[in-house]
């Protein structure tokens, strides 16, 4: 492919070259390696995105939400800081573990200390975004559109929480999107009332999430959560449902003792992340 500056003075042969010549000569080359400019692809799209992304209306409904990351972090979130959840969770939360980059929301999992280190038993830093204790959402439909990180022992995820740990204390009440990190050609769907679990379900996406970003959403109602892929129903649930009004939230962190569910953590590849474009909420009627 030929390369002219637009503008180039041949001294030697005193010909200055026109933007006709150049036109020509960049077609030309467009040509020779089989590029046409129809098929370049748009600005901070990938090969394996889903086109329903670009579908979605990204503008907040009224009484909801709609949070572009291209803008980092919205005021009614924050980053989890100088603490770990316990139990199966192998991760500190280190808030400079959220970045926004390419217009995205990163959540990174390490293998590095950071300030308010809280635990020294715990091996990876992680990270958590969550809307604050004041922002609690009820019944609609929760999107959003993201691309989870891929390694053994691991878990990206996007969901509703309330519990006994945040105040106001409510009932342990959670709708989950989770991506485990060993076979992300799946997505684990489950919930909790009342602390009461062990509703999970396993749904074969056909693709594997991690190589672009693609539309996971559940539509929560009274007596009933329904979850979708790009659009298309996948699962509904019926059977005792949540009730309390909830934090949104997402994170990214390794597991301890849950080897059977996740196998376990090969940090070979670490730092890796879980990417987010944008998470939107609209209030069910």
């Amino acid at each position: 492919m030929c390369y002219i500056p637009v503008k180039k003075l041949l001294k030697d042969e005193g010909i200055v070259m026109n933007f006709k010549k150049l036109t020509s000569c960049v077609v030309a080359g467009l040509f020779a390696v089989g590029v046409s400019a129809m098929t370049l692809p748009a600005a901070n799209v990938e090969a394996a995105d889903s086109p329903y992304c670009a579908t979605v209306e990204q503008v907040a409904p009224e009484g909801g939400f709609f949070f572009d990351f291209s803008k980092k972090m919205p005021k009614e979130a924050v980053a989890a800081h100088g603490w770990t959840n316990g139990a199966m969770f192998d991760t500190n939360w280190y808030k400079d573990n959220i970045t926004f980059n390419s217009k995205r929301m990163q959540l990174n999992l390490d293998n590095e200390d950071g300030p308010g280190w809280s635990d020294p038993t715990v091996n990876y830093s992680g990270a958590e975004f969550r809307t604050t204790t004041q922002n609690r959402y009820h019944y609609g439909l929760y999107e959003v559109c993201m691309k989870p990180a891929k390694s053994d022992g691991i878990v990206s995820s996007f969901f509703t929480y309330t519990g006994p740990y945040d105040e106001p204390k409510t009932q342990w009440d959670e709708i989950d999107i989770e991506f485990l990190g060993k076979d992300t050609t799946k997505a684990q769907f489950n919930y909790f009332t009342d602390s009461k679990g062990n509703h999970e379900y396993l749904c074969d996406l056909g693709f594997d999430a991690s190589e672009g970003f693609h539309v996971y959403a559940f539509d929560w109602q009274p007596g009933s959560i329904t979850w979708y892929v790009d659009g298309k129903e996948v699962y509904k649930a019926t059977d005792n449902i949540p009730v309390t009004p909830s934090m949104v939230m997402a994170n990214l962190w390794a597991g301890r003792g849950v080897d059977e569910w996740l196998n376990p953590v090969d940090d070979s590849n670490f730092p890796v992340q879980a990417e987010y474009k944008w998470m939107k909420f609209t209030p069910a009627k």
